[in-house]
């Protein structure tokens, strides 16, 4: 029986038209499935069905998601990013549950062994709505590239200059930076995506997890409504682990009323 599943052209590609044509007649199709989008259940026979295929260097993974959640698409993962997510569907590798996250990678503006940047999670009231946030701020100054790192710290100036504004008020929502985006992929935090130098148009991790990342169900599902996540960063000593989001909040306008934070919108990509 055919299944009321959208393959997108580029999914097509990927897979092949033999394997993409067997999907749409419902040969190998689930019935029901966990969307990789919301994590709630849903069913091909029933309602519309993105078929989503994360592909990594030598792993693709092919994931089934509300239609109203997310389109067709193929979303590029590292391949480690891609085998750790596998593990955790399989259940390989154990499951934490956290309010915030902090995980650890090399920043690309800094020289190597100079700085890796972690990342808290977390819900921001903004205009009296509760928006998906992730937090960035690095364990060292950051050096300009091609320089000493002695001049001081040059973080926030390099941010601004990607399009990342300064925020005077926590209460106001920043704008949208092009080109830059979020990856979610199986319900589980990925990376920060930015442009791609290489004249390709793909997009590269400014950040990427080690593992992927747990969020919690109401981070998740505040970030599947809006499709966008705001980015906030500080310098290193400007924002500190907080363990609750009240205190979050506290150390971002702490931040903000220091000129030490700026922020960007930006969209949801892939879950």
């Amino acid at each position: 029986m055919p299944r009321m599943l959208d393959v997108s052209e580029d999914v097509r590609a990927e897979i092949g038209d033999e394997e993409a044509d067997r999907l749409l007649a419902g040969e190998n199709a689930p019935g029901s499935y966990d969307c990789t989008s919301c994590r709630t259940p849903g069913d091909t026979d029933r309602e519309r069905t993105s078929t989503v295929l994360f592909v990594g260097e030598e792993t693709a993974v092919l994931a089934f998601a509300h239609a109203t959640c997310i389109p067709s698409q193929v979303v590029r993962v590292a391949e480690d990013q891609l085998q750790g997510a596998v593990r955790s569907i399989t259940r390989e590798e154990p499951q934490t549950h956290m309010q915030t996250q902090t995980p650890r990678t090399q920043l690309p503006d800094a020289a190597p062994g100079q700085a890796i940047l972690g990342i808290t999670s977390g819900l921001v009231l903004i205009a009296g709505e509760l928006l998906p946030a992730l937090v960035v701020e690095p364990t060292a100054p950051i050096a300009r590239p091609g320089t000493t790192g002695h001049g001081g710290d040059d973080f926030l100036p390099l941010l601004i200059e990607q399009g990342f504004t300064p925020v005077h008020d926590v209460n106001q929502r920043p704008g949208v930076l092009s080109g830059w985006s979020v990856l979610l992929a199986m319900g589980q935090l990925h990376a920060v995506l930015q442009p791609g130098t290489d004249g390709s148009g793909s997009p590269v991790a400014w950040w990427q997890a080690h593992q992927p990342l747990q969020v919690t169900e109401g981070w998740r599902a505040a970030a599947n409504k809006s499709h966008t996540v705001l980015v906030f960063a500080a310098p290193v000593g400007s924002i500190g682990q907080q363990p609750r989001e009240d205190l979050l909040r506290e150390a971002l306008e702490k931040a903000a009323a220091g000129g030490r934070l700026v922020a960007a919108a930006m969209p949801l990509t892939g879950t």
